[in-house]
């Protein structure tokens, strides 16, 4: 995974932990989790708008 290990990521995973606290980190993950969605659908309409103006200038 990128390159890192399971001690890396353990270490990335405390501090994450240390910085941020138990009660935080589930709010961050929905909000992260909410900005991947929002990424993917807008890359998903760039590509639908990609496709509408090939199938109407094959026109």
């Amino acid at each position: 995974m990128f390159g890192l290990g399971m001690q890396e990521i353990i270490v990335i995973a405390l501090i994450v932990l240390l910085l941020f606290g138990g009660k935080k980190i589930p709010e961050l993950m929905k909000g992260l989790g909410k900005g991947v969605k929002s990424f993917k659908d807008g890359m998903k309409e760039i590509d639908d708008d990609k496709s509408d103006d090939k199938s109407s200038s094959e026109k």
